[in-house]
């Protein structure tokens, strides 16, 4: 018989080691991208060697300011047609399609080429973060530990999963919302043997952090009091407002993607041309050039003015949408905080100047709108509050964080089937959960689902006999497998229909010769997922049902079982009906 599920074993153990020294490992890989991003950006804006982490905005180089994002498509170009493509956009998707697909194998290439390739775009004036091509990276590492060590394709699932988490953590300093997102957008599942491991990865790498630059938030950002009603109300608005809004960014980066597809040149020389898009606008406003977390903490502490804030939300969406479509290497995150921030900065100068009596904060509705359009966009919900949260530091908007990103979740999950993660897998046909739900298998015993009356065959039976019985057509008659019993009552095996009417046996042979392996039972306290486990290992389908001390037989269970209880699922989830006064069930 099947053993009741443990969500928990000893060599779960094995796991959280690896995942610990994995998660080490990357926040020092983390390190050095930010180190060689560093090197890139003093290179190529300032002359200079140095590997301190500037921002290419305080450069003098006039119009050649235009030449250096070019340079960096078109290496960035070359490598991804020479060393793999898998390098070109921000990386989470590729990794959620290798866990749908691939069992979590990612190719040991992507572990070097995409930081590098990621550098140079973003050392170059790419308007991206860091954040995606380091949980690209991360997972990949993981995903090589998989493949080195013998490893289960869940397990390797976890590592991966563990390595993206450490590097977002080690980035940020956010292990909380690094595990979040794991979850959201790579686990695809909650269950402790894989949420352990990477809890730990994402401690172990903000841990390393810790050492290496301090516990300081990323943003920090002035103290904020606690929201009124009528100021949570207002960013409830604006978050709805800002779903809306990620819906279209996601729709135009797609759109812009599509353009490149039409093209009449190689791919290869595609991140070039959005290099020249980015130079442009950098010439005009250089704050649109590289990361930009500085940006997002001038934005949310309230430094930049109602024009400047415009300026930035329109012109980094201008710059990195379409570098973004260009297929170059680079991160979704801060971009899309750098705009939400900088459009809830506008909405909250506003409602300042003309709504006064909603008490907005103007730095607030900043941080509130950079959260929410990351969880529209992503529909990252939780990942996106937390987030906010641990790079801020500040709890008192915790409860306009959770307002504004669950309206930006809603009008998003109605307005646009995909997610600006999940479209252009989706589009190579790959199916990309989006919810979270326990097994309803779990919830039902296999004694509540399985057929009680069995029709049982005695092992001494003539094969005549119960042919001629067969043949009689009555409702017992017309199952597909019948138990078969000996003189004592007790359980010797199963056979089928298909069995008892097989062509070149003895018609004078017995039932009991008909038995090739031993009876496959359950016993009813079982699950019907551990049934349907068991029928799929065992290749049967179906089983006996042992009462709970596994001494008598008490019914019978089928496929068809299985899914009439799915249909009491879907029938739970879709007839509405009204129950005011109705009796409780007792209990058990």
């Amino acid at each position: 018989m099947p053993r009741h599920f443990r969500p928990l074993g000893r060599r779960v153990l094995w796991i959280c080691f690896l995942a610990m020294t994995l998660g080490s490992v990357v926040a020092l890989v983390a390190r050095l991208l930010t180190a060689l991003i560093g090197l890139v950006t003093n290179l190529a804006f300032y002359g200079r060697l140095s590997t301190d982490f500037s921002s290419p905005a305080e450069n003098h180089l006039g119009l050649w300011v235009i030449v250096v994002p070019v340079i960096g498509g078109l290496v960035v170009g070359a490598m991804a047609r020479w060393g793999s493509r898998a390098i070109r956009g921000h990386g989470i998707p590729e990794a959620m399609e290798q866990v749908l697909l691939n069992e979590s194998r990612i190719a040991p290439r992507i572990t070097w080429l995409k930081p590098v390739s990621a550098a140079i775009a973003i050392g170059t004036g790419g308007p991206f973060g860091a954040e995606g091509p380091i949980i690209a990276t991360g997972g990949a590492r993981g995903s090589l530990v998989g493949q080195w060590l013998h490893v289960t394709a869940d397990e390797r699932k976890t590592l991966l999963a563990a390595g993206a988490a450490a590097g977002m953590a080690a980035v940020f300093s956010a292990p909380i919302s690094s595990v979040l997102l794991a979850i959201e957008l790579l686990l695809f599942e909650r269950r402790a043997r894989s949420l352990i491991p990477v809890a730990l990865a994402a401690v172990v790498g903000t841990a390393v952090r810790y050492v290496l630059e301090g516990n300081e938030p990323l943003f920090p950002m002035p103290a904020i009091g606690t929201p009124t009603l009528v100021a949570v109300a207002a960013y409830v608005a604006m978050g709805a407002l800002t779903g809306v809004v990620s819906v279209g960014i996601t729709k135009l980066t797609y759109a812009i993607e599509d353009g490149f597809e039409k093209l009449p040149i190689h791919w290869m020389w595609w991140p070039a041309i959005g290099g020249l898009v980015v130079g442009v606008v950098g010439y005009f406003m250089p704050a649109t050039l590289g990361v930009g977390y500085n940006n997002i903490a001038s934005v949310i502490a309230g430094q930049i003015g109602l024009a400047g804030m415009l300026s930035l939300c329109l012109l980094k969406l201008l710059s990195w949408s379409v570098a973004l479509g260009s297929g170059t290497s680079g991160g979704t995150l801060a971009p899309l905080f750098t705009i939400g921030g900088a459009l809830g900065g506008v909405l909250g100068w506003l409602c300042t100047m003309w709504l006064p009596w909603l008490q907005v904060d103007p730095r607030v509705a900043a941080l509130v709108c950079m959260a929410a359009i990351f969880a529209g966009a992503s529909r990252a919900f939780l990942t996106s509050v937390v987030f906010a949260f641990e790079t801020t530091q500040q709890p008192h908007g915790l409860l306009p964080l959770l307002g504004a990103c669950a309206a930006a979740y809603l009008v998003s999950g109605l307005m646009m089937r995909n997610t600006i993660m999940t479209e252009k897998i989706a589009r190579r046909g790959v199916r990309v959960p989006s919810e979270y739900a326990a097994d309803y298998l779990e919830r039902i015993s296999v004694g509540e689902a399985c057929s009680r009356n069995v029709v049982s065959l005695q092992a001494l039976q003539s094969l005549t006999e119960v042919r001629a019985w067969l043949a009689t057509e009555q409702a017992s008659s017309k199952h597909q497998g019948f138990p078969v019993m000996d003189g004592q009552g007790r359980l010797l095996g199963v056979v089928t229909r298909r069995d008892l009417l097989r062509t070149g046996v003895s018609a004078g042979a017995t039932v009991q010769s008909l038995l090739g392996r031993a009876p496959l039972v359950v016993r009813e306290d079982h699950t019907l997922r551990e049934a349907a486990d068991h029928m799929v290992e065992a290749d049967v389908g179906r089983l006996v049902v042992l009462d709970r001390d596994a001494c008598k037989m008490v019914g019978f269970l089928t496929r068809g079982d299985l899914l009439r209880a799915h249909g009491q699922r879907l029938r739970e989830a879709r007839k509405a009906s009204r129950h005011f006064g109705s009796k409780e069930k007792p209990a058990a």
